[in-house]
């Protein structure tokens, strides 16, 4: 695989963002727990993954999501981004949405986040 990213040594996050189409939220947060939760769970340097709804009211924020409750996000933790590309390939930097989930999303996009200078996670 092609090095076009920094050494990173520390755990990173993926954020899934999506914006449902309306009447959709719900599907979504279900492909989530499923579909999305196995591409995930049990992989080389996977440490877990989360998922849930946007929690802010329509008059919060940039105005970039009316507070509806179609703004959703799932989040997987890995040990570090070469365990991602491991993961994903070539193109790890790519949404990829299973065939037949196009319906369901307005939009969505994905995002990596470098936790190496911060990362604490105590009991929940």
């Amino acid at each position: 695989m092609p090095n076009d990213t920094p050494d990173l040594k520390g755990p990173v996050l993926r954020v899934f963002e999506v914006r449902a189409n309306p009447g959709h939220a719900e599907e979504v947060l279900k492909a989530f727990s499923s579909t999305s939760a196995d591409v995930v769970r049990g992989k080389p340097g996977n440490h877990g993954y989360f998922f849930g709804r946007l929690v802010q009211g329509p008059n919060e924020g940039d105005g970039s999501d009316p507070g509806d409750g179609n703004g959703l996000v799932f989040v997987s933790v890995w040990e570090n981004l070469d365990a991602i590309k491991e993961r994903f390939g070539d193109e790890w930097q790519v949404s990829h949405i299973p065939d037949g989930y196009e319906y369901l999303l307005e939009s969505y996009s994905v995002r990596h986040f470098d936790l190496t200078d911060g990362w604490h996670v105590s009991g929940v």
